[in-house]
């Protein structure tokens, strides 16, 4: 039986046209990049090819990428790397209560390595307060790290007003777009943006493949060492085949996806609201086009997915990268949005395969669900 997936903020499938182009080097083209005869150079000018084509993608002339296994390795290296360099100027780390927890725990772990870390306030729609970021900027904050498009909320941060603060400020920005790259505008040049942190496997491309594009002239502490790859910031024998992949996939959504993506949205959120007792969190303009979530009075999140998952409808209630707890998520709690403590949240992410007839089949599965789960918290 077919299922409908709407958690593409999770995951995407490897579209074919970019598995057909990393096939050939799982076998036939299997060299590794770093070898000195005709097979490795070869290889090595596909990588550096790949490289080039990111980099435009984003418009970084004044950018060089570094190569990773994905999101967590990137905003890591970022944050840790330019800790670890700048230390001579300060100690002093500025970032959000809604970043993925990649940033969070890293911040934390630096905590206590004597860095000192302050967040910044974020509006009841996830909106970073300029004003608070204007003020808390001092001489000694070496990087402030912002997500760009919000993992759990779906928020867009108007990243060139925080690229020209911190630019002025003379403080390196680091941006978290794993959620937004390719689904929204991102250039690193106009947004006066120091670090970005990208992978593949949310636009169609393989997992375990990623990159942190920075800013000429910036020094990074690296995490790995070893043979002395990506610049000597990230040692360890590439793996092509994702970088193949990692290149073919920025293109996969274009912008009709995009406007398709965004009236499935809008539909899903006309529809949702429409069930009443229902909060669409974060913003209506200015979010991600594929990303809605909703929080439901006196529901439980996990009973509504595991409700839904029982008829063949694949939502979250939030990252997928985070351990599976019961804590409160920390990004409703950020933005006050559960004061109350008695509704569930869930999350459900859009591709460009979705079809209203998913998302009709969704908003008419939810009514049974919602009347019968109401009915038990009554008891």
């Amino acid at each position: 039986m077919k299922y409908i997936y709407l958690d593409f903020a999770a995951t995407t499938p490897v579209d074919s046209k970019v598995f057909e182009k990393m096939k050939p080097y799982f076998t036939d083209n299997f060299a590794n990049s770093s070898s000195m005869h005709s097979l490795g150079v070869e290889i090595n000018e596909l990588v550096e090819n790949a490289r080039n084509i990111i980099l435009n993608k984003l418009n970084a002339t004044n950018h060089k990428l570094i190569f990773t296994s994905g999101g967590t390795e990137s905003n890591n290296l970022a944050i840790k790397g330019i800790a670890q360099s700048y230390v001579n100027k300060g100690k002093h780390i500025l970032t959000t209560p809604i970043e993925h927890d990649s940033v969070l725990n890293t911040v934390k772990y630096l905590k206590t390595q004597g860095y000192e870390v302050e967040y910044l306030k974020v509006d009841k729609e996830g909106f970073v307060d300029l004003e608070d970021l204007k003020n808390k900027i001092r001489n000694d904050t070496i990087i402030v790290s912002i997500i760009h498009g919000n993992n759990e909320i779906g928020t867009i941060q108007d990243i060139k007003k925080i690229g020209n603060i911190c630019s002025e400020k003379k403080t390196f920005l680091h941006i978290d777009a794993c959620q937004s790259f390719c689904k929204t505008e991102i250039d690193l040049e106009k947004q006066n943006i120091d670090l970005v942190t990208i992978n593949a496997h949310k636009i169609y491309g393989p997992k375990g493949i990623g990159a942190l594009i920075i800013k000429e002239g910036i020094n990074l502490t690296p995490l790995l060492h070893g043979g002395g790859h990506e610049y000597n910031l990230r040692s360890g024998t590439l793996n092509v085949p994702g970088i193949i992949g990692f290149q073919e996939c920025i293109n996969v959504i274009n912008k009709e996806d995009i406007l398709y993506m965004k009236k499935i949205r809008n539909h899903l959120i006309d529809n949702i609201l429409k069930l009443g007792n229902v909060k669409l969190l974060g913003p209506l303009e200015n979010r991600l086009c594929n990303h809605t979530a909703f929080l439901f009075d006196k529901i439980e999140g996990d009973a509504l997915l595991f409700n839904l998952d029982i008829r063949r409808i694949k939502v979250s209630t939030g990252s997928a990268c985070g351990s599976n707890n019961n804590n409160e998520n920390h990004v409703l709690k950020a933005i006050k949005a559960n004061d109350t403590k008695q509704a569930g949240h869930i999350r459900i992410t859009l591709g460009k395969e979705t079809t209203f007839e998913d998302a009709d089949k969704l908003i008419s599965e939810l009514i049974p669900i919602i009347k019968k789960l109401k009915e038990m918290s009554k008891r």
